[in-house]
């Protein structure tokens, strides 16, 4: 059954008490203000994951180390964002989801504060890991912050807007880095972010008050989690390069993985949310993300490797032509999240993914050799497809979930999205090393297609 037809959104097999001291969204003009707050902070998260890969050259040659060292500026970001996911929004549930965002808040200020005077690469790798637990607190309390922000007849509105503003982060972050690389060095790349923390740290109060269940965060979880991450992120990208040693990272994060599932099941309220992934919707809305989010991944690698690789277009043609996809996402949130309230979500997410998949095979089957003008159209059909999936799937996710286990919802739904862009990323490194350069970029988009088909197929199983 899709969950729309429940008029609290919540899942019946879950018997959890309710939070009756929250209203049903915050009252206008306070809601525009935690709006624009909620918003900044999701801002401040993607846009300096995207502007501190193009500085990279220039930090390498700075602090006088070699380019495959410099990659670890955005690594030790991944790494802290994904090890903290989930645990913070543990503690949001416990501590209260305003107070938890503002502290990620402050952490990710004084971070990018410290990345703007790192003398050396490990200070400055060491920054950007304080920056990326800060960032996970942010990320994993968005979706619970919309949800008590927005009436729940607006809350499709209130998801379509935040994922507008990811699209637009994302496709102006490389745009962004490039023109302050410009004018000046690369710390003002992270100097940008300070006066935005500090407004919103200003406003913070406007934000959604929620009552903590004062559950204690059990620590030994916290380290096992830690040690799933962690492992997976490295290893994922050493399977390529040094197989064995990927190979061994991985396993040795899927024995913490059990261990950690041995530990939490038996909890109600478990740190990795066990109690949510067992109801078929919210089962099903995850698996879905991963499929869609991996194909998005294996899509965005395999496209600029085609194009400048196979066909010979330079960087500044490539990115040009990649831009209609993220843009064409951006003008489709708002209309599927006006949709979502409307029609089912399961139809919607499985057009959506259906779209994408469409997409990709062309992008995989077309001779572009004699001219790139159908790829223009083919990304638009890529962006459209993606853009009416994440916005349901979102939506259901979240209201698949009791109010009082929001956070655990938001937390898995950011996980989801990291675990498949990791995955398409781990995809496209295999496929390099194992098939020419002239044909990797067409399997993958084929792989692509295929993800894409089966999320949407797994939105249909919902119903």
């Amino acid at each position: 059954m899709d969950i729309q037809s429940r008029p609290d959104g919540a899942l019946s097999a879950i018997s959890q008490p309710r939070m009756p001291e929250v209203i049903d969204g915050l009252p206008a003009p306070r809601r525009y203000i935690a709006v624009a707050a909620v918003l900044a902070g999701i801002t401040l998260a993607v846009l300096d994951a995207a502007i501190a890969n193009v500085a990279l050259p220039t930090m390498a040659h700075d602090l006088n180390v070699s380019p495959a060292a410099s990659i670890w500026v955005v690594t030790g970001y991944q790494i802290a964002l994904v090890m903290a996911l989930l645990p913070c929004a543990a503690l949001g549930e416990s501590l209260g989801y305003r107070r938890v965002f503002a502290a990620g808040v402050v952490i990710f200020t004084v971070g990018s504060a410290l990345c703007t005077i790192s003398p050396t690469l490990q200070i400055l790798v060491a920054a950007r890991f304080l920056q990326g637990l800060g960032g996970a607190a942010i990320m994993s309390l968005i979706a619970a912050l919309l949800r008590f922000t927005y009436p729940k007849r607006m809350l499709g509105r209130g998801i379509a807007l935040n994922a507008l503003i990811v699209a637009l982060a994302s496709a102006a972050g490389p745009t962004i880095g490039a023109a302050i690389l410009q004018v000046s060095g690369w710390p003002w790349l992270f100097a940008v972010n300070i006066p935005i923390g500090v407004a919103i740290i200003l406003v913070f109060r406007a934000l959604p008050e929620t009552p903590g269940s004062r559950r204690k965060i059990d620590l030994l979880s916290v380290i096992l989690n830690a040690a799933v991450f962690a492992p997976l992120i490295v290893g994922a990208e050493m399977l390529a390069t040094r197989p064995i040693v990927g190979v061994c990272l991985l396993a040795f994060s899927a024995l913490c993985l059990v261990l950690l599932v041995r530990r939490e099941a038996p909890r109600p309220k478990p740190l990795i949310p066990l109690d949510l992934l067992r109801e078929w919707p919210f089962r099903i809305s995850v698996v879905a993300s991963m499929c869609c989010f991996s194909a998005q991944m294996v899509s965005y690698v395999a496209l600029p490797f085609y194009l400048q690789h196979v066909l010979g277009k330079p960087a500044f043609m490539t990115g040009l032509y990649m831009t209609p996809w993220p843009l064409t996402v951006a003008l489709a949130a708002p209309v599927s999240g006006r949709l979502c309230e409307r029609f089912p979500t399961a139809w919607l997410c499985a057009a959506g993914g259906g779209c994408l998949a469409i997409g990709l095979v062309l992008c995989a089957a077309w001779d572009f050799q004699t001219s790139l003008a159908p790829l223009i159209a083919i990304t638009i059909i890529c962006g459209l497809g993606f853009g009416f999936f994440q916005t349901p799937n979102n939506r259901n996710m979240l209201l698949s979930a009791p109010a009082e286990r929001s956070g655990a919802a938001g937390g898995m739904q950011a996980t989801a999205r990291l675990v498949g862009q990791t995955s398409g990323a781990v995809i496209m490194a295999i496929l390099f090393s194992v098939a020419p350069l002239n044909f990797a970029p067409r399997i993958g988009l084929a792989i692509g297609a295929i993800l894409a088909l089966i999320g949407g197929i797994a939105s249909l199983m919902r119903r």
